[in-house]
């Protein structure tokens, strides 16, 4: 658009230096002469302006930041705590350290592609997963009311608590499963609540995010997917939590007791069970009355003759569970 711009310019500078004598026309050669050399000297002149211009004003931008996001998954997930993978790489670079930085879709693998390119020593961090901190299905928590609105977790809890007595629970909308970009999370279809494929969630956190209820939480991951958690937020008192789900925590502090490695704590009437501190001894989930304590991914337990006779239908649901 500019040359053209200065094409018709000049053109019609040259079209005014005819000259009119009678009917005969004359072409002023000094005049287009001028003409040409005072546009040259006008473009030479502003593109010295703006050689000086671009010179005070540039960003430096350092190379290695190219290099460190072409290392990144390029997920762009925002588990790092940046918006992307390229505010990412900026930050490590600039900050220079990386003992705080972590990329959960990369791991340790890619933390210290980064650190080779930087010249510094990556934190290695262990690898984390999911887990849906409810397991109040339908049979478990019956409804008290029907929802007629919007199919979003969000929009439902900011109306009201729930179609069910438990106004903790999942409310089964699927929001986490829209935000999953890994196909990581699905709704069982009997039981109504999220689950997450331990190997293809990479623990973005975008999930935790979209749960208005705050029930996905990230666990430290265990060998052969192995994990050990209360899955039940609910903070009522005993009477009122077992109410409204038939597996909720009572807050009776059997688990607690029972636990050896000080992993468990409770508080507001609901356990909790540290994962970092765990060591998957199962001994808190024989104690739990109310299989609000999940295992998963372990082998069936070894049942004495004298037990399997007592208690029956406990150990059936415990097989069921781990199954």
């Amino acid at each position: 658009m500019k040359r053209l711009t200065a094409l018709i310019l000049t053109f019609g500078t040259c079209a005014s230096l005819y000259a009119q004598d009678g009917d005969a026309k004359s072409f002023n050669i000094d005049g287009f002469i001028y003409t040409v050399a005072a546009l040259s000297a006008i473009g030479v002149l502003c593109a010295v302006i703006l050689y000086f211009v671009a010179q005070k004003f540039k960003v430096y931008e350092d190379p290695r930041i190219d290099a460190v996001e072409g290392v990144l998954p390029g997920a762009n997930c925002g588990g790092c705590g940046c918006a992307g993978c390229r505010a990412f790489a900026e930050t490590c670079v600039k900050k220079g350290d990386l003992s705080t930085l972590q990329c959960p879709v990369g791991g340790n693998a890619v933390m210290s592609q980064i650190a080779d390119i930087l010249g510094v020593k990556a934190a290695t961090a262990s690898p984390r997963v999911a887990v849906v901190r409810c397991n109040g299905s339908c049979t478990a928590r019956p409804r008290t009311n029907r929802y007629d609105g919007a199919a979003s977790c969000a929009i439902e809890a900011a109306l009201y608590g729930g179609d069910t007595a438990c106004q903790y629970g999942c409310l089964g909308h699927g929001d986490c499963v829209t935000a999953c970009l890994f196909n990581a999370i699905s709704i069982n279809p009997d039981t109504g609540l999220p689950e997450v494929d331990d190997d293809a969630c990479t623990a973005c956190g975008a999930c935790v995010k979209a749960c208005p209820k705050r029930l996905i939480e990230l666990r430290k991951k265990a060998p052969k997917n192995r994990k050990i958690y209360v899955a039940c937020r609910n903070s009522d008192k005993g009477a009122t939590a077992r109410k409204a789900c038939n597996v909720a925590c009572i807050g009776c502090s059997k688990c607690l007791k029972a636990c050896p490695h000080e992993a468990i704590t409770v508080e507001n009437f609901l356990a909790y069970i540290d994962s970092d501190k765990c060591k998957l001894c199962r001994k808190c989930v024989t104690e739990c009355s109310t299989n609000s304590i999940r295992e998963l991914n372990f082998p069936p337990r070894k049942v004495a003759v004298s037990d399997a006779a007592t208690t029956p239908e406990k150990t059936a649901e415990t097989v069921t569970d781990t199954i």
